[in-house]
């Protein structure tokens, strides 16, 4: 049986209006997949997964913590200058639903001036209505088409690459996790989703984003 967060149904998806759940390849001659990557960059998990980015060839989108950004600016600019998208998934890793409107913006305002993307994540892809309608305004809100709980130690590394196997399509917005506590379940189900789909004939590419600022 598979949580429905691993795959929102459309039902869901058409309340919230506003965020992203897949993306339309702008060339469509290709099978294009979307891997996000969020929490990081930390250096017991980050350099491991641009390697293992790199030896697919695949980009990715990594929705970064600014103080993580902020203590390993050598790591963030790695996944810069290899070439990966970023993305603003605010500056303490709050969950929206616990913390106060303007507290909330405020919070991803300052991650803003370290990571400097208009494409933001919500943590836990939890927030308010008002913080949805104010951080709408000039970004793109991505939440997924597939998440493989990888940080979820009651579920098994191959279940989170069963996750993806079982609802990924042409478009898919994949979220993997850099975090201790996702390392097993990460770098099998990463490694198994890059294989598997490359020999498929897809391609790995970063969600497309703009300087917020």
């Amino acid at each position: 049986m598979f949580s429905p967060i691993v795959h929102p149904p459309e039902f869901v998806r058409s309340f919230f209006k506003k965020y992203t759940w897949k993306l339309q390849p702008e060339d469509t001659a290709k099978k294009v997949l979307y891997i996000t990557i969020d929490d990081g960059p930390i250096p017991e998990m980050t350099p491991g997964t641009l390697d293992l980015l790199a030896k697919f060839n695949a980009k990715a989108t990594f929705f970064c913590v600014g103080e993580n950004v902020e203590k390993y600016r050598d790591i963030y600019r790695r996944i810069l200058i290899e070439g990966h998208s970023v993305g603003n998934h605010t500056f303490n890793h709050l969950n929206g639903l616990k913390t106060k409107t303007e507290d909330y913006v405020e919070n991803v305002k300052k991650a803003d001036s370290v990571i400097n993307s208009n494409l933001f994540r919500p943590p836990h892809g939890r927030m308010k209505p008002s913080e949805t309608r104010l951080l709408s305004k000039g970004r793109k809100i991505i939440l997924w088409d597939v998440l493989t709980k990888d940080y979820d130690k009651r579920v098994s590394k191959e279940r989170c690459f069963l996750n993806v196997e079982t609802f990924v399509r042409e478009g898919s917005i994949i979220v993997f996790h850099d975090n201790i506590k996702a390392m097993e379940n990460q770098r099998y189900a990463l490694e198994k989703t890059l294989e598997k789909y490359s020999e498929e004939g897809f391609v790995f590419k970063g969600i497309p984003y703009k300087n917020i600022a």
